[in-house]
């Protein structure tokens, strides 16, 4: 743990694991039933997900969920069991409330009420292997768009030791991870086949204000304590860092860095050519989704090549169709359309909804399976992102993208974060506008609403760029940083609908 100190070998994993899994397995859990953790970044969030990986489901609960989140995912998912953090206390008695059939409740890091410590039962446990360990698989609910969100998880048919795992064989040779690497996480993760190095609480090290720019150095300064080879991040978290002044960022020994991986958002050109010239061409940037419909990738050296790319595929066919034409026909290599990943068979399967498994299926493949977004294919197979078919603003007649007026507004300097919408204009169907969180410093006024619309005006074409600009205090976001458009949206819809 990079604030306290704390570690956590592989040995004691093992035997930590093991004594968990005997427990799940002693208060009569079994194959396909799921717990539900709620915990910060800790050594124990660990104990427990090998623990599930060894005799069933795992179902992640996101910390800045709010009370109704927890409990849909709770319920949806069918948890048997719940782990919860004594730091997150606020949420425990209303789960257990709430939730009074879970076959069990227990705190990690703590007593909490009503709570069964989990180091007591795990005192006398079992460290030998289970005779039966059928892989588990994670449940992780989406971090998209939606107020409820929904997971995919399907079982596999394999022991837990045995080779497998999708993931682990696109990533694990690509990135050359193994036991002598060290990886530092600055978002929540669960590392596999590496040496980890995580931030404890990494959304307000990058998302919440007082001491913005110590919170933006405490990620960068891990790899001067620990050497880090190889990190993983959001794009948000570049333009952070690359808002620190030059002499801050130049006090920094990056020069262990071998592999900095990003996913998870679209990243505005500018910002990963000035991380470049920091860093060196050490990126590797994926594509994907939760479900795994399928992976593209691509280098630094094959990204300034194609800048912008999100590189080619390395699980799944790539197809692009039609979505407004009947039976979604495939495009032409250069048109933006919607993006399939063709796969022998569908790796996936919405829990407790087929209604929308059926939604992400083309009607003509069931074999192919859509992230809902909208991109294009080169000629060498290489594919670009414009923007989610959620949020594309129709205004005028035209269909406009609402990324490039964020990646825009992304490097201006008065802006922390920003989220683009269409909200409903009476004359032309849809209006574009930014809701703008500001950086230390910065005040809303008019003046400065008058100065972002015209940033970006200068930049883009005009019909794509701002009709006028709201400011708030926060945009609701993922821990990795990935901002939930969807609820931004959803805030000027609800008022139009009040008028």
């Amino acid at each position: 743990m990079a604030d306290t100190g704390d570690i956590l070998t592989y040995a004691d994993l093992e035997e930590r694991s093991l004594r968990s899994a005997h427990f799940l397995r002693d208060a009569g859990l079994k194959q396909g039933d799921c717990i539900a953790v709620l915990a910060e970044n800790t050594p124990r969030y660990f104990e427990i997900y090998w623990a599930a990986m060894r005799c069933g489901l795992f179902t992640a609960l996101n910390v800045y969920f709010a009370l109704d989140e927890h409990l849909h995912v709770s319920d949806d998912s069918g948890a048997k069991a719940i782990f919860v953090s004594a730091t997150k206390a606020e949420f425990d008695a209303r789960i257990a409330e709430q939730r009074p059939d879970l076959t069990l409740h227990a705190s990690i890091g703590g007593q909490i009420p009503g709570y069964s410590d989990l180091d007591e039962p795990l005192a006398g446990a079992s460290t030998e292997p289970l005779a039966d360990q059928p892989a588990g698989q994670d449940m992780l609910y989406s971090s998209g768009t939606t107020v409820k969100p929904r997971n995919s998880c399907l079982l596999p048919d394999r022991q837990v030791n045995e080779p497998g795992h999708p993931l682990i064989a696109v990533f694990g040779s690509r990135y050359g991870l193994s036991g002598r690497q060290c990886l530092l996480f600055a978002c929540p993760a669960v590392s596999r086949s590496a040496a980890a190095v995580l931030c404890d609480d990494p959304s307000s090290r990058w998302n919440r204000r007082p001491s913005t720019q110590v919170r933006r150095q405490g990620c960068a300064g891990r790899d001067r304590e620990h050497r880090v080879t190889h990190s993983q991040w959001v794009p948000t978290m570049f333009v952070r860092m690359l808002k620190l002044p030059r002499e801050v960022r130049e006090r920094y020994d990056t020069s262990s860095m071998r592999v900095a991986i990003h996913a998870a958002a679209p990243r505005p050109v500018e910002v990963k050519q000035e991380m470049s010239r920091w860093w060196g061409p050490v990126f590797e940037e994926h594509y994907s989704a939760t479900e795994t419909h399928g992976i593209t990738m691509l280098d630094s050296h094959e990204w300034l090549v194609r800048l912008g790319s999100v590189g080619k595929t390395s699980l799944g066919i790539l197809r692009v169709c039609d979505d407004s034409r009947p039976n979604h026909p495939e495009v032409d290599s250069g048109q933006a359309r919607l993006v399939y990943f063709e796969r022998d068979t569908i790796p996936f399967a919405y829990h407790n909804d087929p209604e929308k498994t059926l939604q992400v299926q083309h009607p003509q493949h069931p074999n192919w399976a859509t992230t809902g977004n909208i991109g294009w294919v080169d000629a060498d197979g290489y594919l670009y992102l414009t923007d989610r078919r959620a949020f594309v603003i129709t205004s005028g007649g035209a269909n406009i993208h609402p990324q490039e007026a964020e990646n825009v507004l992304t490097l201006h300097p008065a802006v922390l974060d920003v989220g683009v919408v269409g909200v409903p204009d009476a004359d032309m169907s849809e209006a574009v506008k930014a809701v703008v969180q500001l950086e230390t410093g910065f005040v809303p006024s008019p003046e400065l609403e008058r100065e972002l619309i015209d940033y970006v005006r200068e930049r883009i074409a005009k019909y794509k760029a701002l009709t006028s600009v709201d400011f708030a205090q926060d945009l609701p976001q993922t821990p990795t940083g990935k901002l939930v458009k969807g609820k931004i949206k959803e805030r000027y819809l609800t008022q139009a609908s009040a008028d």
